[in-house]
């Protein structure tokens, strides 16, 4: 048995039951769970065997006779909170958290999400929800792109069941302007960016130790997506919170480099109201400007950064990003006075 699967499919069938008032007998269980796990096969034995399991660890879970022949059910005490005590300031922080989520629309998670939102509508009392809705009226969540993630709900299930099981994971995986190219990927995670999914793992074959093998695979590239019968060990150096907060990005790399940049008081301004990284430093000169030092794995993620601020900006160092800033800049001035 694969590592943890029993326990994913344990899951999976609490999952089942919660959302199914009337219950389920063991094949719709077994089912429900080969679809939404992507399994290819799975015996109504394994099904009661977890179920037995559940029970045992004190999950309520009864079993009676129906017209569709016996049923499992979740006891209604468990299916979550009957009453929730929540403020309408709760309810807004809430629900401005739900805005943020919407690029998950489609996927699993944003089910999720739903779900529990609907219990809260349904169990709250009309005058909070009144108040919610008045004050909503006057808060608005802007900047996230029209996007989601519908289309790759299924491979998304497979990528999870990936990670879980830390299994290989072969992908058709193809880069805007590239032929498409069949990859063999161990996952870690699954990382949101900027409204984007990425898909954080080590790819085999590719050098180093650690985090420097991660790299990040954006979903909207996937093309294909399939857990192969071959396991991974999961490498205790690579720790995914630490590596994800190295950059002021999502680029991956072996190690974050250091950039420095002269801000303008203005720039400096706007850099601390919506800073690049929550670890960037910012000194005073003698002039009156500031000096920001940020990491990041890629050039690119800076550079762009730096442009955006025009003149209100220079970056010192490293050297070549200085070089490729002349260039561009010598490209654009030839393209508007032509």
């Amino acid at each position: 048995m694969a590592r943890n699967e029993q326990l994913i499919r344990q899951h999976k069938i609490l999952q089942v039951l919660e959302r199914l008032r009337f219950g389920a007998t063991l094949d719709e269980l077994r089912n429900a769970v080969v679809e939404e796990l992507g399994l290819t096969s799975l015996h109504p034995r394994s099904i009661r065997r977890d179920i037995d399991a559940l029970t045992a660890a004190g999950i309520p879970i009864t079993d009676e006779e129906s017209q569709r022949g016996r049923v499992w059910k979740l006891s209604r005490s468990d299916k979550g909170l009957q009453k929730i005590a929540i403020t309408a300031s709760e309810l807004i922080a809430l629900s401005m958290g739900r805005d943020l989520m919407l690029p998950l629309m489609g996927t699993q998670f944003w089910s999720g999400i739903e779900s529990f939102w609907n219990k809260i509508r349904e169990q709250l009392p009309d005058a909070v929800w009144e108040h919610y809705e008045r004050y909503r009226r006057t808060l608005y969540v802007l900047g996230l792109p029209t996007k989601n993630y519908e289309k790759h709900q299924g491979m998304l299930k497979t990528i999870n069941r990936a990670i879980q099981e830390h299994r290989h994971l072969q992908m058709e995986y193809q880069v805007p302007g590239r032929t498409p190219t069949l990859r063999t990927i161990e996952p870690y995670g699954v990382a949101l960016f900027q409204s984007s999914i990425y898909v954080v793992a080590t790819e085999e074959g590719r050098d180093g130790a650690g985090s420097e093998r991660l790299k990040h695979w954006k979903l909207d590239r996937f093309l294909s997506a399939k857990a192969l019968d071959s396991w991974f060990k999961s490498n205790e150096a690579i720790d995914l919170p630490a590596h994800l907060g190295q950059s002021v990005g999502i680029f991956s790399g072996a190690e974050p480099k250091t950039y420095k940049i002269r801000l303008s008081p203005q720039a400096a301004h706007w850099v601390q109201e919506d800073p690049w990284h929550a670890e960037q430093t910012m000194v005073e000169q003698a002039d009156g400007r500031m000096l920001l030092t940020v990491t990041a794995f890629h050039d690119v993620e800076i550079i762009q950064r730096v442009m955006r601020l025009g003149a209100e900006a220079e970056i010192l160092s490293p050297a070549h990003c200085r070089d490729e800033i002349k260039q561009t800049i010598a490209a654009m001035t030839q393209m508007y006075t032509s």
